[in-house]
């Protein structure tokens, strides 16, 4: 909680100042006709964010409790070093504009810290069997799985608040999860880096959010949306793809599986938005990566939702998926699956509802 407060508090703090300043280096967002937005605002919001994360995981270091996390494991070093990797990059972005290959190369560069400082997908449970990745293996499925969510997280962000709120609900499940495996293994050193790089993703997430919800006074910019990419990879890998079998023992495949089901529940509706967007594209024989706005937000409001009534309703699916995959790794499933279902059903309906109401008025 302490290091959630300090990356929100610094975060928000930090994301004025990087406005004004943005301002003034003209790293400003024109209205296009692909945008919802009608006025011109800064971006470079991703600085204010990893400001927020540098705080925060500062004081964790100098905290006694925490400080074991950072005597065995290089986990939170390597996920600051490659978002500063990220946010260079973004920053580039943000202000004089990139081609999809270099920012593609940037994102790969930022995997490839990852890898080379340790944070790699070592083993893959499969029905039946343990595959342990060699190292060619382990490298090319890190830098895989980083690049996805990265540009996941890219592509969702079009609404005023989308990805702050995505990044937020995310990192508190992934946070929800290293802290019930925590306790579960009674303190285990190799379990804090997650646990602590979620709390200060979900952090910044928060205190950026004051600014960025609708109407947005600062954009995150692809110096924001992909460092929560690349934060979401690094807290997912050292979660998951680390871990022995060891930390679960005879345990109900639910939760051996657990953290790859949760790091899939989480990143759902901006991989469904990312595939859809790929295949869309692809047909129309254009770049997957050419811009367009037929986004999932983009259709929901088509059906008559307000800008925030967008957002929340995408927020709620995206919570809803990732507290399942939490409750049930720490829960009994006959216990989570009724309220889950129940929720869904609650949901269903409400995202449909404009389009429900706009048929009863045409009859």
């Amino acid at each position: 909680m302490l290091i959630c407060l300090t990356a929100a508090v610094i975060t928000f703090l930090a994301t004025g100042l990087v406005r004004v300043l943005a301002i003034r280096f003209g790293a400003v967002a024109y209205p296009r006709d692909r945008d919802v937005h009608v006025a011109p605002t800064p971006r470079l919001g991703g600085v204010g964010m990893f400001l927020g994360l540098l705080a925060a995981l500062y004081l964790a270091g100098q905290l006694p409790a925490l400080a074991r996390g950072f005597e065995f494991s290089s986990d939170v070093e390597a996920a600051l070093l490659a978002g500063a990797v990220i946010v260079v990059v973004g920053m580039i972005d943000d202000r004089w504009g990139l081609d999809a290959l270099t920012k593609f190369v940037g994102q790969i560069t930022a995997a490839g810290v990852l890898v080379l400082l340790g944070v790699s997908w070592y083993v893959l449970y499969l029905p039946g069997t343990t595959l342990v990745l060699d190292q060619l293996q382990s490298a090319g499925l890190t830098v895989f799985l980083t690049v996805l969510i990265v540009n996941a997280m890219n592509f969702v962000d079009g609404l005023d608040g989308l990805a702050a709120g995505l990044g937020l609900i995310a990192a508190v499940a992934l946070a929800a999860f290293s802290v019930g495996l925590l306790l579960d293994q009674g303190g285990d050193v190799s379990v804090y880096p997650p646990a602590m790089l979620a709390a200060a993703l979900a952090g910044a997430c928060m205190g950026f959010l004051p600014h960025n919800f609708q109407p947005a006074r600062i954009f995150m910019g692809d110096s924001g949306s992909m460092l929560i990419g690349v934060m979401l990879a690094a807290i997912s890998t050292s979660a998951s793809g680390k871990i022995s079998l060891d930390l679960y023992g005879p345990r109900d495949l639910l939760g051996l599986y657990a953290p790859l089901i949760l790091v899939l529940a989480v990143l759902f509706v901006p991989f469904l938005d990312l595939l859809l967007a790929v295949i869309r594209r692809t047909r129309a024989g254009r770049s997957p990566f050419s811009p367009d706005k037929m986004h999932l937000h983009h259709r929901l409001l088509e059906i008559g939702h307000s800008h925030r009534r967008v957002v929340l309703v995408i927020y709620s699916w995206v919570a809803l998926l990732a507290f399942t995959a939490v409750g049930s790794s720490l829960l009994a499933w006959h216990l989570v699956a009724p309220v889950a279902g129940i929720v869904a059903l609650v949901l269903v309906v409400l995202t449909f509802v404009p389009r429900f109401s706009r048929r009863a008025r045409s009859l």
